[in-house]
């Protein structure tokens, strides 16, 4: 095996991203790090004005760049999407599922369509983008799965349930894609962040008390930065974490470890 000069450790020059939910938040940040570490970068999301925009930004770092809207929570529109991805940008090298959606219903009003809805996108759609790519990355004999997991992959919140089901589900389906597929090249990890401010936490952030409250429960002392997330995704989709596999690694501050 030979060793990577530390300078290009983090590189992925030439290798083909797939981010899904990357219109908005930490999934935008993530396809934009692809970009900036030598990916070319096709994003997926419901909000087609807002990927023209980070289809711009990608391009600025001198990469290909392909913007796909799609309903996640329709299974054919999933299928759809992972058909037009491979005619118009080709196989991906690197898969990071992103979008996710948490429409927070007290547990005692959860309707069975928003059940259905959150873990079609949360977690069926995931399972469905690895399930198409993961094989064609194991026969080029290389490949990264980078889910999303949380903090609710481990503990609960209130009016919050059914996300916190989808995202446990994460934490599993990112380990069992570990099993089956590290063996061949492909490894498979998550990502479990913390409160950052984001289009999905406007209920936490909107109320400066409450911002404040989970930032003292961290270790550091402060909430997320969306910059905070370009290290990992940086390090989960490069050689620098060839031997990391089956792991939810949690950017959180220390909050899970208090």
């Amino acid at each position: 095996m030979s060793t990577l000069p530390l300078d290009r450790l983090f590189r992925i020059d030439g290798r083909l991203a797939v981010v899904t939910g990357g219109n908005s938040g930490l999934g935008r940040m993530m396809a934009i790090t692809m970009a900036e570490a030598g990916a070319d970068v096709a994003v997926v999301a419901r909000d087609a004005a807002r990927l023209a925009e980070v289809e711009t930004e990608i391009r600025a770092h001198g990469r290909r760049a392909w913007a796909f809207g799609a309903d996640l929570s329709r299974r054919e529109e999933v299928e759809r999407v992972i058909a037009s991805i491979r005619d118009a940008a080709g196989s991906p090298d690197i898969l990071v599922c992103a979008a996710a959606i948490n429409e927070r219903p007290p547990m005692q009003a959860l309707e069975p369509d928003v059940w259905d809805r959150t873990l079609r996108v949360n977690l069926d759609a995931p399972y469905l983008f690895a399930r198409a790519f993961a094989p064609e990355m194991a026969r080029r004999g290389w490949g990264r799965l980078v889910n999303m997991a949380s903090l609710q992959s481990v503990r609960s919140f209130n009016n919050s349930g059914v996300y916190g089901v989808s995202k446990a589900g994460i934490a599993q389906l990112t380990r069992v894609l570990a099993e089956a597929w590290s063996k061949h090249g492909v490894t498979s990890n998550a990502i479990a962040p913390g409160f950052f401010e984001t289009p999905m936490t406007r209920a936490v952030f909107s109320d400066p008390a409450k911002a404040q409250a989970v930032a003292a429960r961290t270790m550091i002392g402060r909430n997320g930065a969306i910059d905070d997330v370009r290290g990992m995704i940086a390090f989960l989709a490069s050689p620098a974490s060839d031997y990391v596999t089956g792991q939810v690694l949690f950017l959180d501050g220390g909050f899970s470890a208090g």
